[in-house]
């Protein structure tokens, strides 16, 4: 049975027994030793303050995550619908166990053979289509998103990368740069100067509302600013986009968007870079790639 509680005006949490629970790991009591007040005074006083956290108010102290739920100090569940990056929720013993293995067997560098990197290379291959089938594994999502631009650039010779409104690629400068979901108020800030500004393909709040046509006309409007790139003797080294917008608003893109804009880069010599570091790998649930589902 679930309990709705009611911990603010704010927030609505639930206390749910978890299935399957391990009784031998900690106890939320054996996690926490500090008082909700005294670890904010520390974050207060130690991190910097940009570092924001939620309900200010009413911190919300976390201690403890499994599958879809976490716990605060107090024992509660809360059911998580923030966290972005989870996979397989939190916690999973199948990923703690991997990982717990290979941290008491080896962690290095790739500059050595072992077969981690490359059966898991082998495996991923196998959830790519077409061609795609080189890899470079990264720390984070800013830092792939950095390497992408600077292969693109690399490869093609030229400078300028067409972003969405509202895009969030990461904290590096260089993404930034074309980042609008952080300098969309002051864009004189971090807009880089070599950053073309392409409208948000939104089908339920932007230009083009009809889902019909709406991928194509968005696709179109990437086509005028390359056009108008190229009448100022600029040349586009790539399209960077998420493939469900996140920070813009989580929508979806309208059909035939990627396919049309895809082919008008790949025309003007540039190369499409899809970021599903916040969304899609794995998290599509129709297929592997959320790229995909704007058909190949």
């Amino acid at each position: 049975m679930t309990k709705v509680l009611k911990r603010s005006p704010q927030l609505e949490v639930s206390q749910v027994p978890c299935a399957k629970r391990d009784r031998t790991r900690p106890t939320v009591e054996a996690l926490t030793e500090k008082a909700v007040e005294e670890t904010a005074s520390l974050r207060k006083e130690y991190i910097a303050p940009l570092q924001k956290y939620y309900f200010p108010d009413q911190p919300l102290k976390i201690v403890k995550a499994e599958g879809q739920y976490m716990f605060d100090s107090h024992g509660q569940a809360y059911l998580d619908c923030v966290n972005n990056v989870a996979h397989v929720g939190h916690c999973h013993p199948s990923v703690v166990a991997a990982g717990t293995k290979q941290m008491v067997l080896l962690s290095t560098n790739n500059r050595y053979l072992h077969d981690g990197i490359s059966d898991y290379a082998q495996h991923l291959r196998k959830k790519l289509p077409g061609n795609l089938s080189k890899f470079y594994f990264m720390n984070s999502g800013s830092e792939a998103n950095d390497l992408a631009l600077r292969i693109a650039r690399e490869t093609t010779g030229h400078t300028e990368i067409i972003c969405l409104e509202g895009a969030y690629h990461g904290h590096l400068t260089s993404l930034m740069e074309i980042s609008s979901y952080k300098w969309q108020n002051d864009p004189e800030k971090w807009r880089g100067k070599h950053t073309i500004l392409a409208p948000a393909p939104d089908s339920y709040r932007g230009l083009y509302r009809d889902p019909e046509t709406a991928g194509q006309l968005y696709a179109d409007e990437i086509k005028k600013l390359i056009d108008e790139a190229h009448s100022k003797g600029k040349k586009i080294a790539a399209f960077i986009h998420e493939s469900a917008p996140s920070c813009a608003g989580l929508y979806t893109l309208p059909k035939g968007f990627l396919k049309a804009a895809y082919k008008y880069v790949r025309d003007a010599g540039g190369v499409c870079i899809a970021d599903e570091v916040q969304v899609g790998f794995g998290r599509a649930g129709t297929h592997f790639w959320m790229f995909e589902t704007q058909g190949k």
